[in-house]
């Protein structure tokens, strides 16, 4: 039987029906969030399939076009693979969930919201977030929740929770937060929540303002955090019994004096592949010495090994004070950086950090280069486009290569979002830019790379951007009251850590910021550190980059296209395209150059030759000129009357020389004087409200 619970989320109402639909799933929900609706199941069979040694965890977020009242694109008309929108959705519903599950639960678990109906006031992700752990919750699935997501926006310096697509467009944040239930720990309320993922972008904001943004957001979703108390209460099932691998402490000492002083030697070597070719050879010696004496040990000596990777690189950090490579906590590996390598892309930069090295090339195009993306909440047409590649050679594998994964997506995005605010207004610079990133060798916050690579290539090729950007990857190991910050983490301490976090920005503020968090409970004053120690280390890695480039260069590329942009009145445009596109496309068979019309009559013309710019624009301009009263054309007669002519002074536009506006003298016959395709220059005497033009020849003779 299926039972509804409502609250007031964000001043809006929400409410949450169960075992109302998909009843065979292990979990399902039905967030109806104003006029949006999403259901939300969890699915995961209690067969386990032999061998599986982790969480098998899929999560995905569809968004039916029938929620917005569309029909899809395409030939096929429906829906298809995931849109970027939904894989970055997905990945942060995925982020957010996949810690807390308990150790040892290895049973294939899917968890899929589908969107069935959307409004504008309304966000589906996070009717989609607060529906993933209704289900999970509800559910007999192990889950350390109830967990919330909430979006903050800022307009006018006032935060908003869960804006709507207009408050959206005005806000200089745009941040999604999810949070956890944990007990109150002051005893002020039932409960704390605790900060679980973040992920958001900001225009050059400072620290403190996005620290108050943050508890903001974890404040706000408590409501939604006590209305799934009741939900559980209610409707929940009771949990399934997880039963923790028991390691014996006989194994793991076996394995410890086989490999500790082996690992510990292995980890004091900086370089990444020896590092990891010493772990893999000590780790098939231990496994294989095991194994010789009970054959059935294999995966709980792994397990046991691993737990010992992870105990000496801690120990390491946070007894030894000393990193991997040597570094004290706070230090940056060696950067180097170079700008223009690529001759005949428009603008190209190389990031290096430590072993982490990204090549950002840049291109520019017109408006007709512009990405179409098309959402259920409407179509949105992008000018700055970044793409991230990570290739197999990056980490030293060799693998297959494939279209771009959720992580590329994911990695791409964050990079664009950090560059975003720091790009000049398309009216300023009218071009499309197109930013690749290429992961030529990895360890290490590679999307970190791409953001320092990404502004070396902009201002290389000449794109005004507003200031230099950069990007830190950091960590943080916590044991009991013991934490050390970790600046410019190595991919071995982010495994062995309990934080990632992602910090953007100018030496002003803050432009993306990405955060996931490991630990049941982060104090706020770990986070502000996290986020100062991040800014110090931004600063410096924006000193390196300025003394590469610190500013634009002046001229663009030779090999870029000149873009000249005029305006025309918006009754012309049919002028200028031409019955069928003819105009237009003589035009630009004429000149060479490539040209587009928008529908406010901005007419846009780039081509690397300046004269055949000159030239279109002047055909643009003859297209759509409006006759002047006095003015003197040079026209070509197109009909002879009995009383005068018909003379074509602009495209399309005629104007009659009466008879006696032909000569000084008197004309008996207009043949005596003017024939058809003659050329002849007349003078504008008068033209009527009816858009009626009288011509003079005889007034423009003198």
């Amino acid at each position: 039987m299926s039972e509804n619970f409502k609250t007031i989320f964000a001043g809006r109402d929400v409410s949450v029906k169960t075992n109302y639909l998909a009843g065979q799933a292990d979990g399902s929900a039905v967030i109806t969030y104003g006029d949006t609706v999403v259901l939300v199941t969890a699915v995961s069979p209690q067969t386990r399939r032999e061998g599986l040694d982790f969480l098998p965890l899929t999560v995905d977020y569809q968004e039916k076009t029938f929620a917005a009242g569309k029909i899809p694109g395409g030939f096929f008309k429906r829906e298809g693979r995931l849109n970027e929108k939904e894989i970055l959705t997905s990945r942060i519903i995925d982020r957010s969930i996949r810690p807390l599950f308990p150790d040892g639960y290895f049973y294939e678990t899917q968890v899929i919201a589908t969107v069935l109906s959307v409004d504008d006031e309304n966000d589906p992700d996070v009717a989609a977030m607060l529906g993933t752990s209704v289900a999970l919750n509800m559910s007999d699935i192990p889950f350390k929740g109830p967990i919330a997501g909430v979006r903050v926006g800022r307009v006018e310096g006032q935060l908003i929770c869960n804006p709507s697509s207009n408050q959206k467009d005005e806000s200089d944040l745009d941040m999604f937060l999810v949070g956890r239930k944990v007990p109150s720990v002051d005893g002020k309320g039932d409960f704390d929540v605790n900060l679980v993922m973040l992920e958001g972008g900001a225009w050059e904001i400072p620290e403190d303002e996005i620290l108050d943004a943050i508890n903001f957001g974890l404040e706000s979703m408590k409501p939604a955090i006590e209305l799934q108390d009741n939900i559980c209460k209610s409707v929940g099932k009771q949990k399934r019994t997880v039963e923790p691998i028991d390691i014996p402490e006989e194994l793991r000492q076996r394995v410890r004096d086989i490999a500790y002083s082996g690992l510990q030697d292995a980890y004091h070597e900086a370089g990444k592949l020896r590092r990891h070719e010493k772990v893999s050879e000590i780790k098939k010696k231990t496994i294989e010495e095991l194994s010789n004496d009970d054959a059935g040990v294999g995966s709980k000596a792994t397990m046991a090994f691993e737990e010992l990777e992870r105990e000496i690189i801690r120990n390491m950090i946070l007894v030894d004070k000393r990193r991997i490579d040597g570094r004290s906590s706070s230090d940056i590996r060696t950067i180097t950086s170079e700008t223009g390598i690529l001759p005949r892309a428009h603008g190209s930069g190389l990031f290096t950090r430590g072993e982490t090295q990204a090549l950002v090339a840049l291109t520019l195009g017109t408006s007709s280069d512009e990405q179409r993306l098309d959402f259920i909440d409407g179509e949105e047409m992008r000018t700055f486009m970044l793409h991230y590649n990570f290739p197999p050679f990056s980490v030293g594998e060799a693998r297959p290569l494939r279209g771009a994964g959720r992580r590329e997506i994911g990695h791409g995005a964050l990079a664009r979002r950090a560059l975003l605010p720091l790009l000049p207004e398309h009216e300023e610079f009218p071009y499309t830019i197109r930013l690749v990133s290429e992961v030529l060798s990895s360890n290490g916050s590679s999307s970190m790379a791409t953001v320092c690579g990404g502004c070396l290539s902009l201002m290389d090729a000449g794109v005004p951007i507003k200031d230099t950007v950069a990007g830190i990857a950091m960590g943080l190991l916590k044991e009991g009251d013991e934490v050390v910050i970790l600046s410019d983490i190595l991919g071995d301490e982010d495994h062995a850590g309990d934080m990632d976090f992602k910090v953007c920005g100018t030496k002003k503020g803050i432009t993306a910021l990405q955060m996931d968090i490991k630990v049941d409970r982060l104090a706020g004053d770990i986070l502000k550190d996290a986020l100062y120690q991040a800014r110090e280390g931004r600063e410096f890695i924006i000193d390196k980059l300025n003394e590469t480039i610190a500013t634009p260069r002046e001229e663009l590329s030779k090999y870029a296209p000149r873009i000249t942009t005029i305006m025309i009145k918006q009754e012309k445009i049919r002028d200028v395209i031409g019955t069928g596109g003819k105009n237009i496309r003589h035009i630009i068979s004429e000149t060479g150059v490539s040209m587009d019309v928008e529908d406010d009559g901005t007419v846009t013309i780039a081509s690397n030759d300046a004269q055949a710019s000159e030239r279109a624009i002047a055909m643009v301009r003859a297209l759509t000129e409006e006759p002047e009263i006095g003015r003197i054309y040079e026209g070509k007669v197109k009909k002879i009357l009995d009383f005068g002519a018909f003379v074509e002074i602009l495209p399309g536009t005629d104007g009659l020389v009466h008879i006696s506006q032909l000569d000084k003298k008197r004309v008996e016959k207009v043949t005596d004087v003017l024939n058809e395709g003659d050329s002849v220059r007349v003078k504008v005497i008068e033209i009527d409200r009816s858009g009626k033009i009288r011509l003079s020849r005889k007034d423009a003779l003198e």
